[in-house]
């Protein structure tokens, strides 16, 4: 049996990285998978700045599951190698087992086996870069990527082998309209960990239990059939945060309203645990 470690996205809690450390102490969460922090995404972080929130991290007793990064959120050919190497220099100050990657937008109207050979050489960057530096690469679905599908992702996790993860996204594979149990059946030898969220394939995110991504019946056989401990990462999406409409790249209307991002979070916290 495989023990689930909760995780999250504290940037939906606060912009500033002592209020992320305190929300996560306060949750009794003692791992991110940090994405932004003082204004900042992590994909900018100096050394400075890294070794910085390290010692912060550090104080509260808090560790990273991952670093959150947006390394393959362009078309293919504009993937910056300085970039790559910045964001696994971070990861390892941090001490991240693993850096979450995405597998490039596609042209307007290309279509993705035309595309298929720049991606791969784009991830090859990614991957040889994660060897260097003894982290893990983990590819995420996200709409409009070339690995978008779960049968595209599978693509990409048995030609890269071992040297390319995946994070499984539940949420994400029914807002883009693909069955979140038939994902998880096709992609389940090779999770290295997920992200939590839930969402109704009409085109809304919600708390987890409450949309149709199958989180509980997900999770139950994970933990029940998995060979190893995994973390599970809280990615709510509830609320308007600093960044969310350029990550997901539109406008995001939930149906679950909130005062505030905190007040969105502690009921994602809440939802997930009674999952649990």
């Amino acid at each position: 049996m495989a023990e689930l470690i909760v995780s999250a996205f504290s940037d939906e809690y606060a912009e500033e990285m002592e209020k992320q450390c305190e929300a996560l102490v306060r949750f009794d969460i003692k791992y991110m998978e940090i994405r932004r922090a003082d204004g900042k995404n992590v994909s900018e972080f100096t050394e400075s700045e890294a070794k910085r929130i390290r010692k912060t991290l550090d104080a509260f007793g808090l560790g990273v599951s991952a670093v959150g990064s947006p390394l393959g959120k362009t078309l293919p050919f504009e993937v910056s190698e300085e970039q790559i190497e910045r964001v696994f220099e971070t990861a390892e100050i941090l001490g991240a087992k693993y850096v979450r990657v995405f597998s490039f937008y596609l042209p307007e109207g290309a279509a993705p086996e035309k595309c298929r050979g720049e991606v791969l050489a784009g991830l090859e960057k990614v991957v040889a870069a994660g060897e260097r530096h003894g982290i893990l690469p983990c590819h995420e679905n996200e709409a409009k990527i070339y690995g978008e599908s779960p049968q595209r992702c599978l693509e990409l996790l048995q030609y890269f082998g071992g040297r390319l993860g995946c994070v499984f996204d539940m949420g994400n594979f029914v807002l883009d309209g693909y069955d979140a149990w038939d994902a998880y059946k096709l992609l389940e030898g090779h999770i290295e960990y997920f992200h939590v969220k839930d969402s109704l394939a009409a085109g809304a995110v919600v708390p987890a239990g409450k949309g149709e991504a199958r989180i509980a019946d997900i999770l139950r056989d994970y933990r029940n059939n998995g060979k190893k401990d995994t973390f599970i990462t809280l990615e709510p999406h509830l609320q308007t945060f600093a960044g969310l409409n350029a990550l997901v790249g539109k406008s995001f209307e939930n149906p679950y309203k909130y005062e505030n991002q905190e007040e969105a979070f502690a009921d994602a916290v809440r939802c997930l645990r009674g999952l649990l």
